[in-house]
């Protein structure tokens, strides 16, 4: 039976709302069998990578399904890398802001995502969503814990599917920013309900 983790983070940035929990907390699967873990993601450098490794070994799942907020882009970013490095003007929700600073000192300096991307991408186009794979997860938060999350897989040496995937800001968000782009839960939602039934099949 296949087990997937997915993960979404807090409110972060003076927002009310974080998309990546709002569709972590709704997104359902329709393959027979399948289990779906979620967890709320503090949205801090310290703590973020120890409530999911916490949750890997307590649901020993066969894929994690990483989802974060990316304010600005137009489509569900499925993203191939994450870099040994934080680097980020902006402050975390502790405050903390981090330049120029080794996520994992002496680790490697990126990790590829084992997620089956152009799979996905196709599937997420059949359906209708609006997806792309990225190149770049940033280097804030969220690339921190894709970083960690990958680092603690390959070290425990555990075969598990894992990667991140960015969303858009919900339309409630944009309201004050003119021009700005935003995909609707529902949406959201749909989209990595496919994305979680690629990984499902592949368990």
């Amino acid at each position: 039976m296949a087990t997937v983790l997915v993960t979404g983070f807090e409110p972060f940035g003076g927002e009310a709302v974080n998309p990546s929990w709002e569709a972590a907390a709704l997104v359902s699967s329709t393959v027979a069998g399948t289990r779906l873990e979620r967890v709320l993601v503090p949205t801090t450098y310290e703590g973020s990578i120890e409530t999911v490794t916490a949750a890997i070994d307590r649901y020993q799942p066969t894929a994690v399904l990483m989802v974060g907020q990316a304010g600005g882009r137009t489509e569900l970013s499925i993203e191939r890398i994450a870099i040994n490095l934080d680097d980020a003007q902006a402050p975390d929700n502790a405050g903390v802001v981090r330049e120029g600073t080794a996520i994992v000192a002496d680790g490697p300096c990126a990790y590829m995502a084992s997620l089956p991307l152009r799979e996905m991408t196709a599937r997420l186009h059949e359906a209708g969503v609006p997806a792309a794979i990225s190149n770049t997860a940033g280097l804030f938060v969220c690339n921190h814990l894709f970083y960690g999350v990958l680092h603690y897989l390959a070290v425990q040496q555990l075969n598990i599917t894992a990667g991140f995937v960015h969303v858009p800001f919900l339309p409630q968000q944009v309201t004050s920013r003119p021009g700005t782009p935003s995909m609707s839960l529902a949406e959201i939602v749909a989209g990595l309900s496919v994305i979680v039934d690629v990984l499902a099949r592949q368990a």
